[in-house]
């Protein structure tokens, strides 16, 4: 049914004869969805928890992917250190003969009887990642004018706002 190690593996044949819903659970030790991401200072491994059901014809895979991460923030730089919770849900099929029009997009077809689960627990991870790190969201970030943390202490720099389409204006009053 499943191949415990380093691939998460689930056969057709075997769910089928089950009839009941078979847990699943491995810690994957993964690298690619963090590559070349400069924001991600360190991670742990992916704890995929999922259960695995035949039904009409479909495998169902649900769950949840849980992961450590150390980040930077993306306002003032800092470290943070985050738990992220991912939900899995996919559903696979045996590819059939002939094209079926009106099947589901979201069904994964296979070929064979067996689907190798870890492609689809790196997609997930790829996409449940936080597009912009935060601390917190009200963090402050850093000061545009001294480079100082925000969050720490106010550094009293002006800052005009100046709107970027009027600040040939500004120059030009300047130089007078």
């Amino acid at each position: 049914m499943f191949v415990w190690g380093d691939i998460m593996q689930i056969r057709f044949r075997e769910l089928s004869l089950q009839g009941q819903s078979v847990p699943m659970s491995e810690v994957m030790n993964l690298t690619e969805p963090f590559e070349g991401r400069q924001d991600i200072l360190n991670h742990g491994p992916v704890h995929a928890n999922l259960h695995a059901k035949y039904e009409d014809g479909v495998v169902k895979v649900n769950g949840s992917l849980t992961l450590d991460l150390e980040l930077s923030c993306s306002r003032c730089l800092t470290h943070t250190n985050q738990t992220i919770k991912l939900p899995f849900k996919e559903v696979f099929m045996q590819k059939p003969e002939e094209e079926d029009p009106e099947l589901d997009e979201d069904i994964h077809l296979v070929v064979g009887d067996k689907v190798d689960l870890e492609p689809y627990v790196v997609e997930n991870v790829v996409v449940g990642l936080p597009y912009i790190p935060l601390c917190d969201e009200a963090c402050k970030g850093l000061c545009p004018v001294c480079g100082e943390n925000r969050n720490e202490r106010d550094c009293g720099c002006k800052q005009d706002k100046i709107d970027p389409r009027l600040a040939g204006l500004a120059d030009f009053f300047n130089k007078e």
